[in-house]
């Protein structure tokens, strides 16, 4: 018969080969909670105080490997946020249109939002090819301001042409 130490080394290895698919991190994290299990299987603890451990390994090792860890293999500046979290607030877009329908948005990391400015009226909607400034996010409506003179153009304001936009 195969020992609980075991089972718990088992799920270790598959949690961290789990973690070259992801890169968050968190599987990691996992995994070292399973071998703090392993280690307390080894001490012939009943399977209410493994699973204690693995909570409580998992409550501390998580929070270190996402708020510690992970930062160091961030490139500094960049910001992984997604959009409407307010990541791309005050970056600077241009208007591009979307083919099939002509609507008016930015593209942020290759996703097309429509874009409004913030005191628009119900039918205006900003020209092709203006610069903007990312204001905040209704929904999925981008509110925008008119783009102000900046001595950093951000990356992903330069305008996208092509299909599917």
């Amino acid at each position: 018969m195969i020992s609980a130490g075991s089972l718990w080394l088992t799920v270790a290895l598959l949690l961290a080969l789990a973690e070259l698919l992801t890169g968050s991190l968190v599987l990691l994290a996992l995994a070292a909670a399973a071998l703090v299990s392993a280690a307390v299987a080894a001490l012939e603890a009943p399977l209410l105080w493994q699973l204690v451990a693995l909570g409580l390994a998992s409550a501390v090792c998580v929070p270190l490997a996402v708020w510690v860890i992970r930062p160091w293999f961030s490139p500094a500046g960049v910001n992984y946020g997604v959009a409407g979290t307010g990541a791309q607030h005050g970056e600077r877009f241009h208007i591009v249109r979307r083919d099939y329908d002509g609507a008016s948005g930015i593209k942020i990391k290759g996703d097309f939002f429509r874009a409004r400015y913030v005191d628009a009226a119900p039918d205006e909607w900003p020209a092709e090819g203006a610069e903007v400034v990312l204001d905040h996010f209704e929904g999925t409506l981008a509110r925008v301001r008119p783009g102000a003179p900046s001595s950093q153009p951000s990356p992903s304001a330069k305008p996208s042409t092509g299909a599917g936009q």
